[in-house]
């Protein structure tokens, strides 16, 4: 597998690794709905976290299934975790 510019295997186009970069990008919505600390802000702080955690099920399930486990999804999964 060719590997990018940080020597990573792996493409950040893939669907497991852009449901994972989804979870990074969604973490500071998430601190912004919990700091605004209304009762709609904190159903909205909750949906996004659910979404959040279904798609930390399936980009792993989809990798393997797949079989497009990288380099880079090992890395990215635990910092989006």
């Amino acid at each position: 597998m060719p590997r990018n510019l940080l020597g990573l295997s792996g493409m950040p186009t893939d669907l497991p690794n852009l449901l994972t970069l989804s979870r990074i990008a969604a973490i500071p919505l998430l601190v912004v709905l919990a700091a605004i600390r209304t009762p709609e802000a904190d159903l909205a702080a909750c949906v996004v976290f659910s979404v959040a955690a279904i798609t930390d099920y399936f980009d792993g399930k989809l990798a393997r299934s797949r079989k497009q486990i990288s380099d880079l999804g090992r890395m990215l999964d635990p910092i989006a975790d």
